[in-house]
């Protein structure tokens, strides 16, 4: 058989993943805001996030930067759609859907939505390993490759003050992430924000890895943490916003396949 060589073009194309080209509306951007939304629910079910009514991930609506898209109160994770998605205002007004919302998760998206115009998406959850990890009062360690991702990219929220009711609490929370990816809550759990749904999601699962595998080291013995120069090299390379982007989109495909409802 014949085999045609590529050009260096196309070979250097065929190693490279595309980038999303642009949305060609406002509608057609909502959508696949909320879609993605509504999978990172569904994700973070399986992944074990879910816990009572705590929990909250938004989305920035395109057409209207001051609403977002935010999860009803007391819907678990595995059963959200696309159409139970409701839009918020920074008021705390609910202007689609007819749920209640959570107060708390109000009181810190808006916040950060308001802190960070470059902010699309916001997720935090009652993760296992993210609350076990924040009970230590301390950042993470560049101890893998996979957590250089939040070298010099993650803050410490502390002390912890109770559950985030107020407004100055929420402009608080936002003043400590300052321009970061990710914030660690004292005694609460873990954050993570991106210009992306795709990349706030993927970052809020790849910090509680690197949660549960600092715990999981440090338990075992003493850690060798990476070099700067080198944890710092390594953050370019893996702890960009194109590579949050692109790591979510294998699981976008697996939870569509395995429950092609959350689109409804």
């Amino acid at each position: 058989m014949n085999v045609v060589p590529s050009s260096p073009q196309i070979q250097a194309r065929a190693r490279r993943l595309q980038p999303r080209p642009a949305a060609p509306s406002f509608e057609a951007e909502r959508l696949h805001r909320k879609q993605r939304l509504a999978a990172t629910f569904r994700l973070f079910a399986r992944y074990g996030f879910d816990q009572g009514l705590a929990g909250h991930v938004t989305a920035r609506d395109p057409e209207f930067p001051d609403h977002y898209w935010i999860n009803p109160l007391a819907v678990h994770f595995s059963q959200i759609k696309v159409s139970d998605l409701q839009l918020v205002d920074h008021d705390g007004t609910i202007l689609h859907g007819e749920r209640p919302i959570n107060t708390a998760g109000f009181t810190i998206h808006s916040a950060l939505h308001r802190a960070r115009p470059d902010v699309i998406a916001a997720a935090h959850t009652h993760s296992t390993y993210g609350k076990a990890f924040s009970a230590l009062g301390k950042k993470l360690l560049p101890i893998t490759q996979d957590s250089c991702a939040f070298y010099e990219d993650h803050a410490l929220f502390d002390p912890f003050s109770g559950v985030v009711l107020d407004d100055s609490e929420g402009e608080r929370l936002a003043h400590a992430l300052g321009p970061r990816k990710a914030l660690i809550l004292q005694n609460h759990g873990l954050l993570t924000v991106g210009p992306t749904v795709e990349a706030a999601a993927w970052w809020f699962l790849s910090m509680d890895n690197a949660a549960h595998t600092q715990l999981l080291a440090e338990a075992a013995g003493q850690v060798k943490p990476i070099a700067p120069d080198i944890a710092r090299l390594t953050a370019s390379q893996v702890g960009t916003q194109q590579g949050g982007y692109f790591s979510f989109q294998p699981l976008w495909n697996w939870i569509v396949a395995l429950e092609p409802d959350l689109l409804d």
